[in-house]
């Protein structure tokens, strides 16, 4: 997942995310939903790890990244930016 740990950490991506993660090995399968077969049977059985914990994965490793970075980089920087409100 390329760039996934800049993508917005929204339930609607995840969402997005998690049905096309399922759609494609049904469809590479060639299951349809009027099989009847639950997505986590089909998810076992390609060895795919649900795509929320892999989002979230990224989303940490860059944070961890982040936190060990140089105090002036401009990631660290950007950490440490606050909004004020009003101006």
């Amino acid at each position: 997942m390329y760039g996934a740990e800049c993508w917005p950490a929204t339930k609607e991506a995840g969402t997005r995310l998690s049905v096309m993660k399922t759609k494609m090995p049904r469809w590479t399968a060639g299951v349809t939903r009027l099989d009847r077969i639950r997505n986590d049977a089909i998810r076992q059985e390609f060895g795919a790890a649900p795509i929320a914990g892999k989002m979230r994965e990224a989303l940490l490793r860059w944070y961890g990244l982040v936190l060990r970075g140089n105090e002036d980089s401009v990631r660290k920087i950007g950490l440490k930016f606050e909004v004020v409100e009003g101006v």
